[in-house]
């Protein structure tokens, strides 16, 4: 779902500007984007049957409905979808197609000879992408058979000519990071692999960002890959025009203005019991009103069970966790929310870099990790959690003591962070940038096809 909704948001600002889109979406996950659908005379959902692939549970169709493990059988599940897309498409006669865990699309395009572009649209930032998956990575380019220790002892540098940053990976994010890209995902092929196919095959790739952010590593991705690199700008979603459920707005209503710790870590982010309570124990440890929207941790069954001992008690009135969805939006907008403790999710991230909230940066995996790295340390808009150098734990002093330096309006690192987080909203808020931004990919788009509007 985090990779459907932006490419829906996407889809919405070139519908605003005549384009027509087809979407294609998993059967019954079309419910859930259906209300997202801002132009539906535009964009027309194509809903697309996710073949049964034994181990899967019945009826899985996004990495929603799985876990961890399970998502390589629905990577194979996908692709075994080729034969309906390529029928789709056939009818469709679409100018372009964006892409972005199917490896295949390109060639299949290309075998069509119709002409049809194929765009990798990347919602991750690019930074990551061109630490990780640049061509000077020989290790990756050279290596008929290539291990975790390989991997892990050329990710804790960047590439030769990565551009000056501050984005490194210690050894256990490294560590972390060299497994999950040599997963099988999919049958018969790693992460890695599809991901590289995909940048290598593509016509252009794409990502939505801004070049006054990010656009050092837009250059050098342009320059490795040999092909156009084109921004979409920030894609900001539409402000909802639904209110906050009622009970979470009497809540917060109860607290002052800025005083509320607002944290949640997405639709997939599942943490070990034993960081969940250093989480939580770090929220009281600050002694501010906190709501957590978590999801329950690994291998528990009853949610009670995985809080601190007495926890529910010495913070009774001021702190609430929630296990389910949470209207994020509406609660980063509420006037007595003043810190977001993020995951570093692309879409998040956005939403809190458009909000007043000061923000605590606790990226948990990939992506997460570079983008806490641009924000935290390239702008300095929030304060990364500190963890531990060989290990990647966090502690309950250190979640406390990064949202004490973000909300302490004395602090020297609190003046700092929230002069830039105000700077970059600004900016993004900025009337005409989306616009400009998005006239241009589409103009851009039309220079693909050899044309001049």
């Amino acid at each position: 779902m985090g990779h459907l909704t932006p490419y829906l948001h996407l889809s919405n600002k070139l519908a605003e500007r005549g384009h027509r889109i087809s979407f294609f979406v998993p059967t019954k996950t079309q419910q859930k984007l259906q209300a997202l659908n801002l132009h539906p005379h535009l964009i027309s959902f194509i809903p697309i049957t996710v073949p049964h692939v034994d181990g899967l549970p019945p009826g899985a169709e996004t990495t929603n409905d799985v876990p961890f493990p399970s998502y390589s059988l629905l990577m194979t599940a996908m692709d075994l979808t080729q034969p309906a897309i390529l029928q789709a498409i056939c009818e469709l006669n679409p100018d372009f197609v964006f892409f972005d865990f199917t490896p295949w699309l390109p060639k299949l395009l290309r075998q069509l000879g119709t002409g049809i572009k194929s765009i990798n649209y990347i919602i991750i930032t690019p930074a990551l992408v061109g630490y990780v998956r640049s061509p000077e990575r020989k290790v990756l380019m050279e290596k008929s058979v290539l291990t975790e220790d390989d991997l892990i002892n050329d990710l804790i540098n960047p590439p030769p000519s990565f551009p000056p940053s501050s984005i490194k990976l210690p050894a256990h994010e490294a560590r972390m990071l060299a497994p999950f890209l040599l997963k099988e995902f999919g049958s018969g092929t790693k992460l890695i692999e599809r991901l590289i196919i995909s940048l290598n095959d593509c016509d252009a790739v794409a990502f939505r960002t801004c070049r006054e952010m990010e656009g050092k590593y837009c250059d050098y991705l342009e320059t490795q890959l040999r092909k156009p690199v084109l921004l979409a700008g920030p894609v900001v979603p539409e402000t909802p025009t639904t209110e906050l459920d009622e009970k979470w707005a009497k809540w917060l209503e109860s607290f002052e203005a800025k005083s509320v710790i607002y944290c949640a870590f997405g639709t997939e982010c599942v943490l070990k019991i034993d960081q969940l309570q250093e989480l939580l124990l770090g929220f009281e440890l600050t002694g501010l009103p906190f709501f957590a929207a978590l999801k329950p941790p690994m291998g528990v069954e009853a949610v009670e069970s995985a809080l601190p001992e007495g926890f529910e008690g010495r913070v009774k009135g001021r702190g609430v966790v929630s296990w389910g969805w949470v209207q994020q939006p509406l609660i980063l907008k509420h006037p007595s929310v003043g810190c977001f403790v993020t995951h570093c999710g692309p879409s998040s991230l956005m939403e809190g870099l458009v909000s007043e909230c000061q923000l605590v940066l606790l990226p948990n995996v990939a992506d997460q990790l570079a983008i806490a790295r641009v924000m935290g340390r390239d702008l300095r808009v929030g304060v990364e959690v500190e963890k531990g150098e060989e290990d990647g734990v966090f502690t309950k002093e250190g979640v406390c003591k990064a949202v004490r330096d973000v909300m302490d309006e004395e602090s020297e690192v609190g003046k700092e962070v929230r002069r830039n987080h105000t700077k970059w909203r600004e900016f993004l808020s900025s009337k005409g940038l989306e616009n400009s931004y998005i006239d241009s990919f589409v103009e851009k788009l039309h220079a693909l096809l050899g044309l001049n509007k």
